[in-house]
């Protein structure tokens, strides 16, 4: 059983999702842009309903990328199953680079709280997890066989940088109309780890002696909730709220009297304490591995990563979450509506420059996404989509190419098809509306203020109102 929870680990960091956030999802008026986008509407007066949901179907996607010259060793290893670094160069100094996101909403809920102001409160479940890996050649190759070292001495080719990060994040969101064209909104979440893991090695030096013997040599840090497999459960997966976390997310929309669109967000903003029984090894080690020919290679990888093991404490730490930047411009033009997309993350590398041209007919729409990502990758992503006031359904991909080419190199275990960057990415899921019909204030049987009726005045409102009192 704990291979199986291992594997569910390595599926959630490894072909996670959202790594260009379905951008074609922004605007769109739907559970997923309400939830994403603080202070977008997922409502329409007079024609949806007063409560929306998920109902636990997930909204979900796969989306991840590995760039390098590592690209072949990964495409091989994925279609076919065969771990080879024979014609990976070693000595170049060359680098490789992985990045994933994930943000699976689990579950959904959504009233239209209010009339006065379009006040919408929200409620969700997500599961998210971001990784960033910096590595090199030289560590794909340790791992698959030493005796290509055979030029050394070398140094600095274990010079690797990465983290992951996953967590359970509960939230409450508010957003509601200040006037006719400016709207606010917040979302407040708490969060619960689930697993986090870095390592950077600033120096290393790795030598392969005549005599049978490895001298290794490393010096960086390790930060890690767990240490070794055993310690991968159920529970695990589960929000105890043993590593805690806060985190918080403001938008803002406004439409100009022309017509034009503008929205932008600061989302997830927090950070997650990680429990005192976490790891932390600072390392500044040479180890020798002697009589390298008498053992395997699991044995020796075992001696390379005992390393960190080998000086490890508990102590918890702080990490931030990935925070994001966002911004958007549109104005509809009949049945098309582009959106202009800006979004760079805060703390991480990364960030995505998005063109989302969106063809709409009735309840269809369909659309058509180039995303340049700022760590140098170009996507082409497609979505479909069949929305009505009280239900929505959407399928896509923030990269055709690269899924078409690793489906096909899946089905016919054929490393051959593809070429460049790895990457590949599949998303789909609805929501539903449910309940009375939410009307326009002038068709209601009461007005506000009417027969000693209180007078909503709102949330973002009031809480001006008060700074400026102060």
């Amino acid at each position: 059983m704990k291979k199986k929870y291992i594997l569910l680990v390595g599926f959630l960091f490894i072909i996670s999702t959202l790594k260009a956030q379905q951008f074609a999802l922004f605007n769109t008026k739907t559970q997923f842009d309400a939830f994403e986008n603080p202070a977008a509407k997922s409502f329409t007066l007079d024609s949806s309903s007063k409560f929306a949901s998920n109902f636990f179907l997930p909204n979900f996607s796969i989306n991840a990328a590995n760039k390098g010259d590592a690209a072949g060793v990964i495409r091989k290893s994925i279609n076919e199953n065969i771990y080879d670094t024979r014609a990976l160069p070693l000595g170049t100094g060359n680098a490789n680079a992985f990045y994933q996101n994930t943000n699976i909403y689990l579950l959904t809920f959504r009233i239209f709280s209010s009339y006065k102001y379009n006040q919408e409160v929200g409620f969700a479940w997500q599961v998210r997890s971001d990784s960033h890996i910096d590595y090199t050649n030289e560590t794909l190759a340790i791992f698959d066989n030493y005796k290509r070292f055979d030029q050394g001495p070398y140094t600095d080719v274990f010079n690797n940088d990465g983290y992951q990060q996953s967590y359970h994040q509960f939230s409450v969101s508010i957003r509601e109309n200040y006037n006719k064209r400016l709207a606010f909104g917040i979302k407040l979440s708490l969060l619960s780890g689930i697993a986090y893991n870095s390592l950077q090695i600033n120096n290393s030096y790795f030598y392969a002696d005549a005599n049978d013997r490895l001298d290794i040599g490393v010096n960086g840090t390790y930060k890690g909730s767990f240490l070794y497999n055993d310690e991968i459960s159920k529970k695990t997966f589960f929000p105890t709220f043993k590593n805690p976390g806060a985190s918080i997310s403001l938008g803002t929309t406004y439409t100009s009297k022309s017509g034009y669109f503008l929205m932008g967000n600061i989302k997830d903003l927090g950070l997650i304490r990680w429990s005192k029984s976490s790891y932390v090894a600072n390392f500044n080690t040479i180890k020798s591995i002697y009589d390298v020919s008498t053992k395997s290679s699991s044995e020796i990888n075992k001696e390379i990563t005992a390393i960190a093991k080998d000086v490890v404490e508990n102590k918890s730490f702080i990490t931030p979450t990935n925070a994001k930047a966002d911004f958007l411009i549109s104005r509809t033009f009949n049945f098309y509506k582009p959106n202009l997309i800006v979004s760079k993350n805060l703390f991480y590398p990364g960030g995505d420059v998005a063109l989302v041209n969106t063809f709409k007919i009735n309840s269809l729409s369909a659309s058509v996404t180039p995303v340049y990502n700022l760590n140098n990758f170009i996507m082409v992503g497609l979505q479909g989509m069949y929305q009505t006031p009280n239900f929505e359904f959407f399928l896509g991909t923030d990269n055709i190419g690269k899924t078409i080419s690793l489906a096909k190199g899946l089905s016919k275990s054929d490393a051959t098809i593809g070429s460049g960057y790895n990457g590949g990415s599949f998303y789909m899921g609805l929501g539903i509306k449910f309940g009375r019909t939410v009307n326009h204030p002038q068709n209601l049987s009461t007005m506000p203020g009417v027969n000693g009726e209180k007078v909503y005045k709102g949330v973002f409102r009031s809480l001006f109102n008060f700074f400026k009192k102060s």
